[in-house]
């Protein structure tokens, strides 16, 4: 079923319904969703995003998984890792970004192309896009963080462009245990080579990512493919 707005605007206009009509915000977003021809908002939120293929890929994570998200550039990789994230606040969980890629204005512009306003999720959404991002970084700044919130790091490959920063595998085993330990999942956006050619298998793999340094691509439990508008999901053994 269509939405006639997306899924922000909906919500910003229960919350309008809710300051004029004088009703609680829960009874204002069941008021929107049965004028979109479903009972409850639940019923709405929870349909939406079991269309999308990032909706679809959430559903298949779990705390602790390490995460490789795969295309050629201009698939739709940073869009879909950002969907995730979305999709995660959806339910009421927090997201983090942190990319290495991006400045804050491209970041929040591609959430805006996904049909959200980033101050919805204000408490639910950390961004950094500082030079000193890695591993250690990360599990610094995320030592707190609840159990169950998706982290996307943008991207794979820069982690160790810096000569200061651990080899590649150290981080990603680092991260690893991370996860696992603190029941996070972690979701990385990775590039594939050139060589990759759509003609001859219409998804990329696990021997078409580009590793400029040594890693193992075992340490990730989970990996998601993307090529022209579609999604190969599958897990590692």
């Amino acid at each position: 079923m269509t939405l006639s707005a997306p899924i922000y605007q909906l919500k910003r206009k229960a919350k309008l319904l809710s300051r004029e009509g004088g009703i609680p915000l829960h009874e204002a977003l069941d008021r929107i969703a049965q004028q979109e021809g479903y009972s409850a908002w639940s019923l709405l939120a929870a349909r939406q995003s079991a269309i999308s293929p990032a909706g679809k890929l959430l559903t298949r994570l779990l705390p602790g998984d390490l995460v490789l998200v795969a295309a050629r550039p201009g698939q739709g990789k940073t869009l879909m890792s950002l969907e995730l994230a979305v999709e995660a606040m959806k339910s009421g969980k927090r997201a983090a970004f942190y990319t290495l890629e991006y400045t804050e204005k491209d970041v929040l512009d591609r959430l805006r192309a996904l049909g959200v306003e980033p101050a919805q999720f204000n408490d639910l959404f950390a961004l950094d896009c500082s030079d000193g991002i890695n591993a250690g970084y990360i599990i610094e700044e995320m030592a707190s963080a609840p159990r169950g919130i998706l982290i996307v790091i943008d991207y794979l490959q820069l982690l160790d462009q810096r000569r200061e920063n651990p080899a590649l595998a150290d981080q990603v085993g680092a991260l690893r245990s991370f996860a696992r330990e603190r029941g996070v999942i972690i979701v990385f956006i990775s590039q594939v080579h050139r060589s990759y050619d759509p003609l001859t298998k219409p998804y990329p793999d696990v021997q078409d990512i580009r590793l400029p340094n040594p890693l193992d691509l075992k340490l990730f439990n989970k990996l998601c493919f993307l090529n022209n508008g579609e999604v190969k999901f599958q897990v590692s053994n």
